[in-house]
């Protein structure tokens, strides 16, 4: 396989990016290496053509960009999100059952829940403390030295399991059994303790944690033509995306802002502040045509000049599950980009942009596959309809076809990875 370096450098964004925070964090890292440059939306910009940018918003969102060395008369947008379904520490998530010390955990999004269990998992996110000097400071941190477990009930206590299908109470059934209550050392503050060296001994005063499995990417088959890891939805996305916008070449005689979207909270409905049902994307479009002395009539005629690639999977032929998708729009690993449809508009893809991704197909020799859900089986969403509302931007659903969605463990075909990456980078150069 050609390209297996950009599959390895894959499988080490998904093993540091356990949570949207890290993610984001090592996005900042490969577009600084890049010659992007980062601004704050707290400052008046002053933005050069033929520059290079990005924003963060909360940590966990970010937007980059190129300018074009003229004008900018339309855009193209690669959006992606970058969480993904998890279990999230509560508040106050400490507490004892005899001996055993165990963390409360809260649902987030839509997750697999049977896969979280009996399985290593470190704990990931951002902590807020309070320094000796009374400032707030916040910290990224990840620990997967001290695992902890969520165990399942025995089968000799649960005999009909395999035959009635497992049934888990969300609050009763996945707390976090993290140490035995058996030494002095337990008796304190469990998260205090464990993130002693992180915090220097500070208070932590608020906390966004999540568990995650502590197992690297994998890749799997014969010819490891294939890579298992949590968090390929949708990270495999945000990969191929962002490395589009750090390898496509401007052309001097472009009038095309290129820009990346990375938004937080796809997974739990995007209506946040960080989310795509948010001003973020309109925002910073806005700002940067001002920044070049731009009028706002030039913003609207942007927006209806423009183009956004929303990226996110899609549903692979399970084969043991082969009636659940239709037989005459199977998607198939190893088969190339998947256009997303739907009459009811669950994906904002219509014909006009769908006939833009199959004509850049057709020019750089990219193989592709059109989806549709059954129509007794109804179809998830994306970020994409969300961004077509807000902006009136045309938008197209894309991305590839995977196994075990929202699992622990996700399943891709590594060339259709590789197939993305060269059909977004195609399509930045193309406009």
């Amino acid at each position: 396989m050609k390209d297996r370096n950009k599959i390895d450098k894959l499988a080490t964004f998904l093993n540091d990016s356990p949570t949207a925070w890290h993610a984001v964090d090592n996005l900042k890292k490969i577009l600084t290496t890049k010659g992007y440059q980062e601004i704050k939306e707290s400052d008046r910009w002053r933005l050069k053509k033929g520059g290079r940018y990005f924003v963060c918003r909360n940590g966990s969102s970010l937007c980059a960009f190129a300018v074009p060395d003229r004008k900018p008369l339309r855009a193209t947008i690669l959006g992606s999100h970058t969480d993904s379904p998890a279990l999230k520490l509560k508040p106050n998530p400490e507490y004892r059952k005899e001996n055993m010390v165990m963390l409360g955990v809260e649902v987030y999004g839509g997750p697999l829940l049977n896969s979280w269990l009996n399985r290593d998992l470190g704990i990931a996110g951002r902590i807020c403390c309070l320094s000796s000097t009374g400032e707030i400071e916040e910290k990224l941190v990840c620990i997967d030295d001290s695992p902890v477990v969520i165990p399942q009930l025995a089968i000799h206590l649960d005999r009909t399991v395999n035959e009635t299908g497992l049934v888990l109470n969300k609050q009763e059934h996945l707390s976090a059994l993290a140490c035995l209550a058996n030494s002095k050392e337990n008796d304190k503050n469990y998260l205090e303790t464990l993130f002693k060296h992180e915090t220097g001994n500070n208070r932590i005063i608020s906390h966004d944690l999540f568990l995650y499995p502590i197992e690297s990417a994998r890749f799997v088959g014969k010819n490891k033509e294939m890579l298992s890891s949590y968090r390929i939805d949708n990270l495999c996305s945000v990969h191929s995306a962002v490395d589009a916008l750090v390898s496509f070449e401007h052309s001097k005689k472009s009038e095309t802002l290129t820009m990346g979207l990375f938004w937080d909270h796809e997974e739990i409905g995007s209506s946040t502040a960080h989310g795509a049902n948010s001003p973020f994307l309109t925002q910073m479009l806005e700002r940067i045509l001002l920044s070049l002395d731009m009028d706002r009539e030039s913003y609207f005629t942007l927006l209806n000049s423009s183009l956004c690639i929303s990226v996110d999977l899609g549903h692979a032929l399970n084969p043991n599950y082969t009636e659940k998708s239709d037989s005459r729009h199977n998607l198939l690993l190893n088969h190339g980009i998947v256009i997303k449809t739907n009459a009811i508009q669950a994906y904002a893809t219509d014909a006009r942009s769908s006939a833009e991704i199959v004509k850049c197909c057709h020019s750089a020799s990219i193989p592709y596959q059109m989806y549709v859900s059954r129509n007794d089986q109804p179809s998830g969403s994306t970020i994409g309809p969300i961004t077509a509302r807000l902006s009136g931007i045309s938008t197209v659903d894309i991305g590839i076809a995977q196994l075990s969605m929202h699992s622990c463990r996700e399943l891709i075909s590594c060339q259709d990875h590789l197939d993305m990456c060269h059909l977004l980078k195609a399509m930045l150069e193309s406009n």
